[in-house]
This record gives structure tokens, C-alpha cells and sequence, in this order.
């Protein structure tokens, strides 16, 4: 079978897509041949080598992929049943997806929700998974459509234009923040009502003008200050990213005087109930509209001229791979 690897020497990576026994993967209690992976921020920054993902080489990266089970000790999946997996660490500790087979953990697998196949589980992705939490997360704080508008940062990424779409779909009036004018009738097409440039949200006052019921911010540092001194009383702020920077600049006064919920939303170590729930929910809300217009169709060979263009930002919605 082929695969994209990655090895390290003299300190950079490497990464080339080579044939693999299949006997040399990893142990673990399914195996499932992958029909489909995809690229998120995190596979580009371990296959550029411009972040420290990989915490050992060689390494099959690919944090998520869907297909069907080949072999199972697990008696919860069974030969020829369609499942997917994101997280759990696999692509950074665990061989990935960007494989022909992937060997896990049967307790790392959810089994394909009814209205998903494994090319439509895989345009949603870690990506689509990450903004459906981030959604949940709103949700969760009570944050109703008619409370007002929500904010998306990032909004031309794969987390958020899944969560634009989803917003829309579930009748919220979304305002899309992005650094890119090229994006904007793409944003507009996912159901932004509003755009905004990036060039806004840059650093404030701790306290500014209350303007949005919730966000999902998927960019943390600068922007996210600026996004939490916004926020109306009593909304909520569902942080995801940190791809502009991991501090934090802003004061105690929002959560103080006006009782922002700042809630951390992690998809790696979701535990299983909440990430079926998602993947539920994920299939029953995300229109029909979405899986044609968010993804860009690659093979295997186009993995790493694809990272290059994520890291790049050149990148728009989501990177499918195909590999089966």
C-alpha cells in the first residue's frame, strides 16, 4: 500500500509518499482500510515540519480519515463496516490516515452516522468536528438565535466555514471575520450575512462596544482579545485555535462586568459520548449544499504541495484526500 511518511534528518523533515507493508503498522484492535483523510492545519504543520507535531519518525501523519474495517479483536466492529476516527493523538504519536490502512484503538473509532459515507465524514473532518463542538458550546450557554449575532474568526479555515454553515443552517445571523477579500462570496454562499476584514481586529480597549451574542474564534492572541472586550452580556466565546498566537492580552473586566463565558473547546480528547453526539448532530445539520462547495479534492501525491499552501494561508474550506 502507499503512504505519505514523514522521517527527520539533520533536524527537518522529510516527507515523501512510499510503499508500506501493511504488517508494519502500528499495534492496535481494528484495521480499517482508508478510503478517505484530509489535510487540517495541524497534518500541514507536522508535514512542513513547521511545528512540532510529530512527537516520533518515522510517522504516517493524517489526524483523521474514514473507511472500512479490514480486521477487528474488538467485538464492537465488524469486517466491512464504515467507520471514521479524528483525534486521540494519531498523526502526531500513532500512525494516521494518510495511508492505505490504519491500525487504532477500537475505543478511537465511531461508527459512520446514518446519512454519512466516508468521502462526506471526511469534507467535515477534524475541521467540521471542531466547529460542531464549538456550536454545541454556544449551545450550550443558552446562546439562541434570537439573542443576536454571532461572530466567526477564521472564517475562510476549515473550522470556520463549517461553523458558518452550520450557524446559518441552524438560523443564526453569522458575521464572518477574514483576512482575504477573495473569500468573501465563498463566506457569503456558506450563509454569512456579514464580512468583516481582519485588519479590525487587532488590539483594543479591555471593555469596547457590546456587538456580538457569541463567537467561535479559531485564532486566539490578538483577535480573541478583541473578540471577548465585544461581546454582549452574559454571551459566550468558543475558542478553538491559536494560529494568531497563544497569549492572551486582555484583562479580567469582560468576564467580571459583563459575565463572559470564555469556554476552551478541545477536539483531540473528546470523550466518545460527546463526539457521537457531534457526529449526530453533524449529519443532521450541515445542508446538503456544504459538501459541494467547502471541499478541494487531492490524492495522496498532492499531500505536501497542499500543506505548503495551508501554512501559506493559500488554502480555502477544506482539503479532502483521497487514498483507497
Amino acid at each position: 500500500m502507499q503512504a505519505l511518511i514523514l522521517n527527520q534528518r539533520d533536524g527537518q523533515t522529510h516527507a515523501a509518499v512510499e510503499s508500506l507493508d501493511p504488517a508494519s503498522l502500528p499495534e492496535g484492535d481494528v484495521t480499517v482500510e482508508v478510503d478517505y483523510s484530509s489535510l487540517n492545519y495541524k497534518d500541514a504543520l507536522a508535514i512542513t515540519g513547521k511545528g512540532k507535531i510529530v512527537r516520533q519518525f518515522p510517522m504516517v501523519p493524517g489526524i483523521d480519515f474514514a473507511g472500512r474495517v479490514q480486521h477487528s479483536k474488538d467485538p464492537r466492529f465488524h469486517v466491512g463496516q464504515s467507520v471514521l476516527l479524528t483525534g486521540w493523538g494519531v498523526g502526531e504519536g500513532h500512525w494516521g490516515g494518510l495511508a492505505g490502512a490504519a491500525r487504532v484503538k477500537g475505543d478511537w473509532l465511531v461508527p459512520m452516522p446514518e446519512g454519512l459515507d466516508s468521502r462526506k465524514a471526511m469534507i467535515i473532518g477534524t475541521a467540521g468536528f471542531t466547529a460542531m463542538l464549538c456550536v454545541m458550546a454556544l449551545l450550550d450557554a443558552g446562546i439562541t438565535p434570537d439573542h443576536g449575532e454571532i461572530l466567526v474568526t477564521g472564517a475562510s479555515g476549515g473550522v470556520g466555514s463549517t461553523a458558518v454553515a452550520l450557524l446559518h443552517q441552524l438560523g443564526y445571523q453569522v458575521v464572518a471575520v477574514s483576512g482575504r477579500e477573495t473569500t468573501h462570496d465563498y463566506l457569503r454562499s456558506l450563509g454569512a450575512q456579514r464580512i468583516l476584514a481582519r485588519a479590525e481586529f487587532g488590539s483594543g480597549r479591555p471593555l469596547e462596544k457590546q456587538l456580538w451574542a457569541g463567537a467561535i474564534d479559531t485564532v486566539g492572541g490578538e483577535v480573541l482579545a478583541k473578540v471577548l472586550s465585544q461581546i454582549h452580556y452574559g454571551g459566550c466565546v468558543a475558542a478553538c485555535g491559536l494560529a494568531g498566537g497563544f497569549t492572551l492580552p486582555t484583562t479580567v473586566m469582560p468576564f467580571i462586568l459583563r459575565n463572559v463565558r470564555l469556554q476552551g473547546v478541545d477536539s483531540v480528547m473528546t470523550p466518545p459520548a460527546r463526539r457521537y453526539e457531534a457526529w449526530q448532530r453533524l449529519a443532521r445539520d450541515l445542508p446538503s449544499s456544504f459538501y459541494a462547495q467547502s471541499a478541494t479534492e487531492i490524492g495522496l501525491a498532492q499531500a505536501v504541495e497542499y500543506a505548503e499552501r495551508i501554512i501559506n494561508n493559500q488554502a480555502r474550506g477544506r482539503t479532502l484526500v483521497k487514498v483507497g
